[in-house]
């Protein structure tokens, strides 16, 4: 049987992005975030995380530094009974031509050799371009853009996490 996704960026999403943001003491859960991920979970959606994370190759901070915080986030979730189902990253830089960094398939590729997901009725939030190309070019059925950034091809579009949180209780029956 297929399972529907939820796939999330990091930086802008989950997260406020304030640039390269690799320590604890800067990273800053989006208002809304953890009952948006509440909502999509009593849904029955599985939730993932697909996240550029150039700093590790342009030598920001290290891996490590990186694979710490992502162990902190999820158990700052857990505490709040949210499951990550995986979080896959792109630790290159641009330059390197990679076929894991966003709007690539690479990450969603390998989330699929491992889970039978449904991509035509999952969905994917993001606050650049690349995410929403990204989504697109995975055959990712719904798409949602954060910010104030233009962002073309969206499904819908919000300012904030919590406006879309707020909108999904009103339309949950005609979208979800």
């Amino acid at each position: 049987m297929k399972i529907k996704a939820l796939f999330l960026d990091r930086d802008g999403v989950i997260n406020i992005d304030y640039g390269y943001v690799y320590k604890i003491e800067n990273f800053k859960f989006n208002s809304g975030i953890f009952e948006l991920l509440r909502f999509f979970t009593q849904k029955g959606y599985k939730l993932f995380i697909v996240t550029n994370q150039s700093g590790i190759g342009r030598g920001y901070y290290s891996q490590e530094e990186f694979i710490s915080l992502t162990k902190w986030m999820l158990d700052e979730f857990k505490k709040r009974e949210i499951y990550i189902e995986s979080v896959e990253y792109c630790n290159h830089a641009p330059e390197e031509s990679c076929n894991c960094r966003k709007p690539k398939t690479g990450m969603i590729d390998n989330i699929l050799s491992k889970y039978n997901i449904d991509l035509e009725n999952s969905w994917l939030i993001g606050d650049k371009q690349s995410d929403i190309d990204l989504a697109h070019n995975s055959s990712i059925g719904h798409t949602v853009s954060i910010g104030e950034r233009k962002i073309i091809n969206s499904s819908l579009s919000f300012s904030t996490i919590l406006d879309f949180k707020r909108y999904l209780e009103e339309n949950q029956d005609r979208i979800i």
